[in-house]
């Protein structure tokens, strides 16, 4: 399987198309006012220092697109979700998917390849996994969108039970998944940090 999605972890194109879905989530969400009192929001980006963004990406992405109410003393934070980044984890939303879905677990062999790609650790990869088979699926979001597969999924085998059903390209179907866990991304609607 890391044959099959490596191409896709250097895709500057697949990652300029996730670029610019934040960018128009956060313009709905600019565009919105602030959700306390109506104001208008001014630009707060986060800066983020992400991990497996491709070569020439890497200025792009390292801010997290949000928001600051002009009208409030307090200056309140809204921060919309984001197919990009999956909470505060240092690696990109795609990279944590991909890598987690490998089936067989992380061999020495994948190991080696992954360190060489992407620069991640066993652990990180086995923590990974343990965040997808153990607490994703206590997550309200997962509780929300289980129920929309007439099979149902196993989460003893998620992520890549889930990327499985989506059909097409890997792109495509991972686009999908993206979508689908939008509200684990860290923006307004996160259910559980990560």
């Amino acid at each position: 399987m890391i044959v099959m999605y490596e191409a896709l972890l250097s895709d500057k194109r697949f990652f300029e198309l996730l670029l610019r879905l934040d960018e128009d989530l956060a313009g709905d969400a600019r565009a919105a006012g602030c959700p306390r009192c109506g104001q208008v929001l001014h630009a707060a980006h986060y800066r983020r220092k992400p991990r497996g963004v491709p070569e020439g990406l890497v200025d792009r992405y390292g801010k997290r697109l949000s928001f600051c109410c002009a009208g409030d003393a307090k200056r309140h934070r809204r921060t919309p979700s984001s197919v990009r980044f999956l909470g505060r984890k240092v690696y990109l939303g795609a990279v944590v998917v991909l890598v987690s879905a490998l089936r067989g677990g992380a061999t020495p062999v994948r190991m080696a390849r992954l360190d060489e790609l992407l620069g991640v650790s066993r652990r990180t990869v086995n923590r990974w996994r343990g965040w997808w088979t153990e607490i994703f699926p206590q997550t309200r979001c997962w509780a929300q969108r289980a129920g929309l597969f007439a099979v149902p999924v196993s989460t003893a085998q998620l992520p890549a039970s889930l990327l499985d059903r989506f059909a097409g390209p890997a792109a495509s179907a991972l686009l999908s998944l993206l979508r689908l866990v939008l509200p684990i991304s860290g923006g307004e609607a996160t259910v559980r940090a990560m």
